[in-house]
């Protein structure tokens, strides 16, 4: 029986999966795990596919750092907890530089640790009944896995510091109405929902969204507009000169055609107008699981 504290699972239509897969222990951190963390992150890294998704099995996405296993050590306590903290913060880093989207599916509790985790993702979907909490000052220790990185720069300073002096709590529409995560669904979509959006990015314009994403990240260029503009000038034209999106212009224009012919017929098309694409059926089988 596979007893491994995470694993990757390759899905044939290009979403590679990052999972938790330790539900009897709220997916805590302890160092077992998050040295497992950082070696299947690094597998993710080196063949990300179309779009990763960060998903946990069991009812917490992750409660954060096992105190259980950092109790007890005396003198040699710090340097087991710095341990821990290096691991996760290896997998912290390696899924932020990913050139593809990363989806985050949240449940249940995030706290300490695993809010960073979570953060870490392009798109964060959370349950309803998510709960977020810092938590570390309550027990004595200071934030890590990056949330008081992300923090400041996706709810700003003011809530920042609420949140990870006071650990107050947020619910998950809490957390979307503050700009925490991208956006709640009910419970029982929410695997659902996590999947198919990481299937439609996977299937959508792979080099444009790497482009994309790549602007979002781009430190080099974020303090100075005038250098941004250059690089989006730079990135816009070479994606302008290649096959996919020459395509998808053409295509789009040939439907738009079609759509005003039809619309001159009937009365009533509306010409120009992009198709959603269909929902997708359920998750394929894996082709691969580590």
């Amino acid at each position: 029986m596979d007893t491994e504290p995470v694993r990757v699972v390759r899905h044939p239509d290009g979403v590679v999966e990052l999972r938790l897969d330790d539900p009897g222990r709220g997916n805590a951190l302890d160092l077992r795990t998050a040295e497992a963390l950082r070696d299947m992150t690094a597998q993710v890294a080196a063949d990300p596919g179309g779009a990763v998704l960060l998903r946990a099995t069991g009812a917490n996405f992750c409660v954060g750092g096992d105190l259980r296993s950092f109790t007890g050590l005396g003198a040699k306590t710090g340097p087991y907890v710095h341990a821990v903290a290096t691991a996760a913060h290896a997998a912290v880093r390696a899924l932020h530089e990913l050139p593809v989207p990363v989806v985050a599916a949240v449940r249940g509790a995030a706290a300490g640790g695993g809010i960073g985790l979570a953060l870490v993702a392009d798109l964060v979907l959370a349950a309803r009944s998510a709960r977020f909490r810092l938590a570390y000052t309550a027990i004595g220790l200071s934030p890590d896995c990056g949330a008081s990185w992300f923090l400041p720069r996706l709810v700003g300073p003011r809530l920042a510091a609420d949140l990870i002096l006071t650990n107050r709590v947020l619910t998950g529409d809490d957390a979307e109405r503050h700009g925490l995560i991208s956006r709640t669904v009910g419970d029982d979509e929410l695997d659902e929902a996590a999947y198919r959006t990481a299937a439609e990015l996977a299937a959508g314009a792979g080099e444009a969204l790497r482009a994309s994403k790549s602007l979002l990240c781009d430190d080099d260029t974020r303090g100075d507009l005038r250098r941004h503009l250059a690089e989006e000038a730079r990135l816009i034209a070479r994606l302008a000169d290649g096959p996919e999106a020459q395509a998808r212009m053409a295509s789009f224009l040939t439907s738009r055609s079609r759509a005003a012919v039809a619309g001159g017929a009937t009365g009533a098309s509306r010409p120009g107008r992009l198709t959603v694409p269909g929902k997708p059926g359920p998750e394929p089988e894996p082709k691969s699981v580590s």
